[in-house]
């Protein structure tokens, strides 16, 4: 089967739009950019439709290309001191990171950047969860695939994607192996129920590497040709039970579970 992405989300948003509508008032949320790639404008445009649609204001604070990080984390605190959410919208360039996403108070950290953030998250008493394992989980449970129990390979260890996932999955009681570089990665997914991805790698997993019925989650994203592809060859769905197409797979779904941490945060700590 499959997964259309955009489809799983509106479920998703008949929800977020139930919980706005409890909020009186605005509804802030900060974004910064500073880098002017075609990807990442086409990542906003898609934020900016959610967020309209959820009537959140989206607030952006854009640098230059050649900005200084003191100017990046400024800005971050001047969007946390205005906005119920923060997010530094990645990639960025020119500056260090690792300063930017820990200048994100935690309670306004929608996409669990900051180390923080993350701690609370791993405690598994936090309201928020990374969006992108979020919606990987999400769309598993609306194509009736259990996670407990089950064999799950994750495919890449990054910040966005394999790290978080590895710590939602265990919390949601799945049995996880986490496969890096230099990993044998077809031992690992050969045996594996579910497999999630997150490399950046266009056309990873191949058919031989997969078990019949097994799901397969894509959030990588990288160019090929001129196109969006993911870590899976196509082919591998002829095999899979489920599987998330890039683009139109995860990512209308995670881009929704942004809006929905801005919401959990913002019932908890009143942003």
């Amino acid at each position: 089967m499959i997964i259309d992405g955009k489809q799983i989300a509106e479920t998703l948003y008949s929800a977020l739009q139930k919980e706005r509508d409890a909020f009186p008032g605005s509804v802030k949320l900060g974004f910064l950019v500073n880098n002017t790639s075609p990807v990442i404008a086409s990542y906003l445009k898609i934020k900016e439709r959610g967020a309209a649609r959820l009537n959140v204001t989206m607030v952006r604070k854009e640098l230059p290309e050649d900005a200084a990080t003191a100017d990046a984390v400024a800005a971050i605190e001047e969007l946390a001191r205005n906005c119920d959410g923060v997010i530094p919208q990645l990639p960025m360039v020119s500056v260090d990171i690792d300063a930017v996403r820990n200048a994100i108070p935690k309670e306004k950290d929608v996409d669990i950047l900051s180390d923080e953030a993350f701690k609370s998250f791993e405690s598994g008493n936090w309201p928020a969860v990374p969006p992108v394992p979020a919606a990987c989980a999400f769309i598993l449970e609306q194509s009736g695939v259990p996670i407990a129990g089950r064999k799950i390979a994750i495919v890449g260890h990054g910040r966005l994607v394999g790290k978080p996932a590895a710590v939602l999955f265990k919390q949601l009681g799945g049995i996880v192996t986490v496969l890096d570089k230099g990993d044998d990665i077809a031992a690992g997914t050969r045996e594996a129920d579910i497999i999630l991805l997150g490399t950046g790698v266009a056309g990873l997993l191949k058919p031989d590497m997969v078990k019949e019925g097994v799901a397969v989650v894509d959030a990588g994203t990288s160019e090929l040709g001129g196109k969006v592809v993911g870590d899976a060859d196509f082919s591998v769905a002829e095999k899979a039970s489920v599987f998330t197409p890039v683009p139109r797979g995860v990512g209308p779904v995670a881009i929704a579970e942004i809006y929905k941490n801005l919401f959990a945060l913002k019932k908890v700590y009143g942003n």
